[in-house]
């Protein structure tokens, strides 16, 4: 410690020696390019007094403005400190006065800090929501299982009552196995940690293989299944881009009213695979159409309690599709069904 305290005296002292042989130096040039430009000599004496006085001016003024910028600095750095501890601390609220006079090159800094706490702020808000509505969806499951285990106690219970019941509790159970799947599928999505095994195949066989997969769900309900598949090969995920097929088809199904119609078309355009599923289901009010794709959404808030889900399933959807580079879009109209385009490159 006292070798660093001598060394900084030193430094300290040969700065100086530079400001004042500096300071010195450009007064006597100054002085001499004033004598030239108008033809004056003075005495050594009065050159010798006038460059002293000028050098101390010009070391005054100099000190001056360091103490002040010194000062602004170490203000400007200790809010800049203090906002940073504050965010530490799980305050996101911290907007530091970006219009200041003075900041000069600074002004960058407290700009990050303030785009810095705005973005930890919405991404709080979103974790809040998130854990608000597992909690929801979890709860909700949870509650019928332990109110039908309980009125299963009942020995006056008749068989057919017990096996509803059950059946109930078994429902209840995959539903919360689905929404734990989904959330952790959802999870490894967000955070890469799941890589792509691409490949080339069919999409229209896979396609033609999801279709036929859920025809017990559409035949259950008098849906008239139209499809036109276009032969197509694409070099993809085959497992996720699955994912993406059985989503989008069981959505469709799940809001579609008995005996309405869903269409299915796979066709090339240009150097794109287009899927587009259309259905004359319940459809999507305009104003939630730009929201369907985040997590836990639901569009229909007084869904019927036949119609059950987590609000991950198009979350899902749409990452698997970004991770492809490809874009999916919603159009709709209530009461008059939804339409879903998925666009892939072709030569992934």
């Amino acid at each position: 410690m006292k070798m660093k305290k001598i060394f900084q005296n030193v430094f300290g002292i040969i700065l100086a020696l530079i400001l004042l042989i500096g300071c010195f130096s450009a007064a006597f040039f100054l002085t001499s390019f004033v004598y030239t430009k108008i033809g004056y000599s003075p005495s050594a004496l009065f050159v010798q007094i006038i460059n002293s006085l000028l050098g101390l001016i010009i070391v005054s003024v100099i000190l001056k403005v360091l103490g002040r910028f010194d000062r602004h600095t170490t203000s400007l750095f200790d809010s800049v400190i203090n906002a940073q501890k504050k965010i530490a601390e799980g305050n996101f609220n911290v907007i530091m006065d970006k219009n200041a006079e003075g900041l000069g090159p600074f002004g960058e800094l407290v700009e990050s800090v303030n785009d810095m706490a705005l973005e930890l702020s919405k991404m709080e808000k979103m974790r809040q929501e998130f854990i608000s509505n597992v909690s929801h969806e979890i709860q909700s499951p949870l509650t019928s299982i332990r109110g039908f285990s309980q009125a299963l106690r009942n020995d006056k219970l008749s068989t057919e009552n017990r096996l509803h019941y059950l059946n109930i509790i078994e429902a209840e159970s995959v539903r919360l196995s689905k929404l734990s799947d989904n959330l952790l599928k959802l999870a490894s999505l967000e955070a890469d940690t799941i890589k792509l095994e691409r490949r080339a195949y069919r999409l229209d066989k896979q396609l033609r293989s999801i279709v036929l997969a859920c025809e017990p769900q559409w035949s259950d309900k008098n849906i008239n299944m139209d499809v036109a598949l276009e032969e197509a090969e694409i070099h993809a995920d085959e497992d996720m881009m699955s994912q993406v097929w059985t989503n989008l088809i069981h959505n469709s199904i799940k809001f579609t009213p008995e005996g309405g119609s869903i269409s299915v078309d796979l066709h090339r355009q240009g150097n794109k695979i287009q899927f587009k599923i259309s259905d004359t289901g319940i459809g999507i009010a305009e104003e939630d159409q730009s929201h369907v794709f985040e997590r836990f959404f639901k569009a229909d808030k007084s869904r019927k309690p036949s119609i059950k889900g987590s609000g991950l399933g198009l979350s899902i959807v749409k990452k698997i599709v970004d991770m492809h580079h490809g874009t999916i879009e919603v159009q709709s109209e209530l009461g008059r069904g939804t339409t879903f385009t998925v666009s892939l490159p072709s030569g992934l």
